[in-house]
């Protein structure tokens, strides 16, 4: 009898054992955001002194630009690009020769990367988020010198201004190569070159596959638009200029 009790107890607590829900059907509704959606009062209350500071920090000045710098300004090398690509070379020179003892020996980024002018006038944090909107980080490539040849080929395929620091490339007048240096040297196919770039295009972006052919990639962590700001900060007045890194012979 005792144990037709116990069976029957544990038979009522299974029978009354809810079994865990399980999901079956998952749906899924497109909200368009757009100027029909109503504000809410109390949330923009809430943000309003988070995004009054925020716009403050953004569009506090830390440099002057007495003209606009723009990277439709000439034919093989703008205001913007140079700007652009010497201070990738000066600001993360001494970090890559603090990490790893080495020295970075030319720089190139992308024309299509600088999203933005700078207008004459103050140079905002703001600015630099407007020129680098990307999350695009400096990367620093040991290329062979062979493989730096193929760069040059690049550039001079392309006809684009390319911004580079801390090398030139001459073209002849019909677009063929007169010359290409770095540091004011001809290029050694058997020294091996440390470039800083756009973690975007070590990943083949804009078809720049000659670096595929890397030897060493160095991962700087160092987003492109924090080293902007970080260099407006330390001047007072941006001017770059347009000068002979790379050109066409008239």
């Amino acid at each position: 009898m005792k144990h037709f009790v116990t069976f029957i107890t544990i038979s009522s607590l299974l029978a009354c054992k809810q079994n865990p829900p399980v999901l079956t059907k998952l749906e899924a509704t497109q909200v368009q955001i757009d100027n029909s959606l109503i504000s809410s009062d109390s949330v923009e209350a809430f943000l309003h002194p988070y995004s009054k500071r925020l716009n403050q920090v953004l569009d506090s000045a830390l440099a002057y630009a007495p003209k606009k710098i723009s990277k439709g300004d000439g034919e093989y090398n703008t205001s913007a690009g140079n700007l652009l690509a010497d201070i990738m070379l000066s600001e993360t020179r001494s970090i890559f020769k603090s990490r790893t003892g080495k020295d970075i020996d030319f720089v190139l980024f992308n024309h299509g990367g600088i999203r933005s002018i700078l207008s004459k006038g103050k140079v905002s944090a703001r600015n630099a988020y407007e020129v680098m909107p990307f999350e695009n980080a400096v990367t620093v490539v040991a290329l062979k010198g062979t493989s730096v040849r193929d760069l040059v080929s690049y550039l001079v395929r392309m006809r684009r201004a390319h911004p580079i620091s801390g090398m030139q490339v001459v073209l002849n007048r019909d677009g063929s190569l007169s010359s290409a240096t770095v540091q004011g040297k001809p290029i050694d196919d058997k020294r091996i070159y440390y470039i800083a770039t756009s973690s975007y295009l070590v990943s083949g972006g804009d078809n720049m596959l000659f670096f595929k052919e890397a030897l060493e990639v160095f991962e700087t962590d160092y987003k492109i638009r924090n080293m902007l700001i970080d260099y407006f900060g330390k001047v007072d007045t941006l001017n770059p200029k347009i000068d002979d890194r790379f050109v066409r012979l008239k």
